[in-house]
């Protein structure tokens, strides 16, 4: 006999309240705490940066946009924060509201009024999780700007920026592919 679905409890998500929420809490935190050293980090290896940073590369890594080190720091750190934010908050506020627009598996029993609370905050955790793959991105790629600016002419390792993007990309399929395995199966249904 073959197995059943892969059987799933609305309890099992974290919730508003009681350990999961406090676990939720203590995520948040975490984050922040991520988002203000990837922060720091801009900052702090900027330092190191000439006056003028070559900050844009063509496809071989040969500089061919320049730009003023505070505004080229400003940007990275705004970059960093807002993209952070942005994808770990913005996405947990939309959920919240009644009307939201949430495209899944087997919608209408993952959004039942007696599960649609352990759903969406399951849905904001896993959006937080995956605002970590974008910001260790960009901290990456600044590096290796740093990197390049630390040589006479700057040139980017295009390599490693390849690499970046390949792995951020497989990140990213595996953030969806999980997501969509989350959701793709529902309980058995009770005798």
């Amino acid at each position: 006999m073959a197995p059943g679905p892969r059987v799933r409890s609305a309890r099992s998500a974290p919730g508003p309240h009681g350990r999961a929420g406090r676990v939720g809490g203590y995520a948040n935190a975490v984050f922040l705490v991520f988002v203000a050293a990837c922060a720091a980090f801009v900052v702090a290896t900027s330092s190191s940066l000439p006056a003028l940073v070559a900050s844009h590369f063509d496809a071989a890594g040969h500089a061919n946009g320049f730009m003023p080190r505070t505004p080229y720091m400003g940007v990275m750190v705004a970059l960093v924060v807002v993209v952070g934010l942005v994808i770990a908050i913005v996405p947990a506020m939309a959920l919240r509201r009644p009307d939201a627009r949430i495209h899944l598996p087997h919608r209408d029993y993952w959004l039942a009024p007696e599960r649609r609370d352990a759903t969406i905050a399951t849905l904001t955790a896993m959006m937080r999780r995956f605002a970590y793959v974008p910001l260790a991105f960009l901290v990456y790629a600044h590096w290796l700007v740093v990197r390049a600016n630390g040589v006479s002419p700057p040139l980017l390792d295009a390599r490693a920026i390849r690499a970046g993007i390949f792995l951020f990309v497989i990140a990213t399929l595996l953030f969806v592919i999980v997501m969509i395995a989350r959701f793709r199966s529902v309980p058995a249904r009770r005798r």
